[in-house]
């Protein structure tokens, strides 16, 4: 059985060497929605593949840090990476270019990690991640499964790879979250959600 949480995210980039001029050259947003897609082949203690609750957390947050931040490529020209972290306080360092298809990689390849890392409280068991779409635009969008994520040549996603603003960091619920998860330490469900987003 499969589930989908929709997120959403406004973002600034670049993607270079992409055929459009405008897109390789100059800094461009987007209104990103994000489709998660999780599957299970056996139900929780409340019957459930996964409680949208405990979304809330770690996943939203990783997912979050893209909000309202400018995301580059870490092969990209180095003055423009030094202006991009002096003239924003949230940004993002990304092992691959930032465009649709590389945001649906590497939202798959973080919720993977978060979601095997976790403790579970409620019975939840085979909990994976299943596919993420990334909507970029409302007519165009980038999907990706797991084999996806595993193409070393669509670039290669290690989690020491990655970078984040203090101020990214600040505003996740665990400042401390993603050395958390690069060191391999257990992420543990709470037994109850006291407050669930709609």
């Amino acid at each position: 059985m499969r589930i989908r949480k929709l997120f959403k995210f406004e973002n600034a980039h670049i993607v270079r060497n992409c055929s459009s001029d405008r897109c390789k050259y100059s800094i461009h947003g987007h209104s990103y929605q994000v489709e998660l897609l999780l599957e299970a082949h056996r139900l929780d203690n409340g019957q459930m593949v996964y409680d949208f609750g405990l979304l809330k957390s770690s996943i939203k947050d990783m997912i979050d840090s893209f909000d309202h931040a400018i995301c580059f490529w870490d092969k990209d020209d180095s003055e423009y990476i030094d202006a991009c972290k002096k003239f924003s306080s949230r940004w993002v360092s990304l092992p691959v270019s930032p465009s649709a298809e590389q945001f649906s990689r590497v939202i798959f390849f973080w919720a993977r990690e978060i979601l095997q890392q976790t403790q579970m409280q409620n019975g939840e068991t085979d909990v994976k991640v299943y596919s993420v779409i990334v909507h970029e635009t409302a007519t165009g969008y980038a999907q990706c499964f797991a084999d996806d994520v595993n193409n070393v040549q669509m670039g290669e996603l290690k989690l020491t790879d990655f970078a984040f603003s203090e101020q990214v960091k600040a505003e996740w619920h665990d400042p401390k979250m993603y050395d958390k998860l690069i060191n391999g330490e257990k992420f543990v469900n709470p037994e109850v959600v006291k407050q669930v987003e709609v």
